[in-house]
Formats: structure tokens, sequence, C-alpha cells
């Protein structure tokens, strides 16, 4: 398995999963052109992605789908809900495939398992994607309120996450935002903080987990070094030796290797005498 994110924040969030020559685009949140600028800097060729799965319908994660379906005649997925609260974006000559949280569905090697959160979206879910040819789990859950227990359980046992870790609480209580979003950010339906997302990050640990990649993170009430180092902190306390990176706004970040990050963390074998 490999993962790309393609960038992640405030302004627009999308994730490639391939696995075994089928590819998966989670989320589309910047405009069809810098989707395949963003891609054509890990080059991927937009035509070869066989389906994007949108999450949820704020713009900073559909705001390119309707284009980039039509452009590359790339299969949508979305829950009912959201089809219908994103009709603006589409013109009715998609290829649209509904799906339903808590339904797997099966792309190709890739088993897709969406599950609800809380957030402030119509039909909010994250999802995780299993290669079932090499067992690697990836989970994305970047636009959580708090993560609830059956959160907590489609997240357990991920090889690899991509966790929100949208503000810091100081900067965002003093920082510029009206009293209202402030309030909206920090509920329990807005974002994770830097905190939040170190104490999920805690509780998710198990000794296979080979990599964390924060994301989601905000312009305004955030700081990557920041983020980086709460996180940071939290899982060496648990003597994790895995990869921590965090996401880029405005450019992807190199691809990740799943099943070579998981070879990094198995024990040396012992030499045979």
């Amino acid at each position: 398995m490999r993962v790309t994110v393609l960038g992640s924040g405030s302004r627009g969030n999308a994730i490639l999963v391939e696995a075994d020559g089928v590819r998966l685009l989670i989320d589309a949140g910047f405009s069809g052109k810098d989707l395949a600028r963003r891609m054509a800097a890990v080059e991927v060729d937009p035509e070869s992605v066989d389906a994007l799965l949108i999450t949820h319908d704020h713009g900073d994660h559909t705001r390119g789908m309707g284009i980039f379906a039509r452009r590359f005649g790339t299969p949508l997925h979305l829950t009912p809900t959201t089809r219908r609260a994103c009709q603006g974006l589409l013109r009715g000559d998609e290829k649209v495939t509904e799906y339903h949280s808590p339904s797997p569905f099966n792309l190709g090697p890739l088993l897709v398992e969406p599950f609800l959160t809380l957030h402030d979206a119509v039909d909010p879910v994250a999802v995780t994607v299993t290669d079932t040819l090499t067992g690697s789990k990836l989970g994305v859950a970047t636009d959580l309120g708090r993560p609830t227990t059956s959160v907590r359980a489609a997240l357990a046992a991920c090889h690899i996450l991509v966790l929100e870790a949208n503000h810091d609480d100081a900067l965002l209580w003093n920082g510029p935002y009206p009293w209202s979003v402030k309030q909206r950010i920090a509920s329990s339906h807005g974002h994770l903080s830097n905190r939040a997302a170190a104490e999920l990050a805690d509780e998710l640990y198990h000794p296979d987990l080979a990599g964390v990649v924060l994301a989601h993170l905000s312009d305004s009430c955030n700081e990557p070094a920041m983020a980086h180092a709460v996180v940071e902190s939290s899982l060496g306390a648990r003597s994790y030796r895995g990869l921590l990176d965090v996401a880029d706004q405005d450019e992807p970040r190199e691809p990740i290797e799943v099943e070579a990050l998981r070879a990094r963390l198995a024990p040396a074998q012992l030499s045979l005498l």
C-alpha cells in the first residue's frame, strides 16, 4: 500500500491510496486543475484514479470533485445525503455510486470501511482502507469534533493513521476568529486540537503502528512544529519508533510505502550460525 497526502488543511484536503495498481482518491478539496498538478508532482496520472470517495459535504473536501470526475471519468462514491448536499457541484452525467455507513465495500484489493463521525456536516464519515493482499490498514479521520467509542474501535489496529490536529487551544481562543467560530471549532462537532490528537494517538498506539500523519492544520490557529511536538511527546512516552509527519497545505508530501514502514518496525532477525 502507498499513501500520499496530496494536501491537507483548512483550505483543502485530498489523500491518494494505492495498492496493486488500484488508486483511490479520498476527498477532492482543491480545484480540478490543482488536483492534477499535485498528482503530477508525485508522478500519478489523474486518469489512472479508479475512484473518488467523498467523506462529507464541506468545500475543503469537495471543491474539485465534480470537475475531476467529469474530466477524468472517475467514479464518485458519496453517501446519499452528501450527494444531495453537493448537487451544486454535479451536472448529472458523473458516474456516482452511493455508499452507506457502516457498510464496507471493495475496490479491487482495497477494503473500504466508512464509519460515522461527529462533525458539523450533513453526513460526515471517516474511513479505514485495508490492502487485503498485505493486511496493511490505513485510517483517515481529519474532521472529528471528538473521537467517540465507535471511532476509536474503527481506527484500532491501523498501521498508518492520518489524524486531525487542527488547532492549538491557546492560539484558537486568542486568535482572529469571531467568538461563534471559536466555539464551533472547539465544540464536540468541530475539530480536534493538538492535545486531543495526541490523546487519541496515544489511545490508538500499538506495537505495529508504523506511521502517523497529522492533518487538517489551521492556518491561523496552529503551527506544524507545535502540532508535531505535542503528538511526539505523547507517542514518545510509548517508545514509538514509527514515522511522525505533518501534512502540508500547499504541496503533496512524499508517498508513504506502508509495507516498508512496517518492515522497519519488525525485530531484526538473528543470524543463524
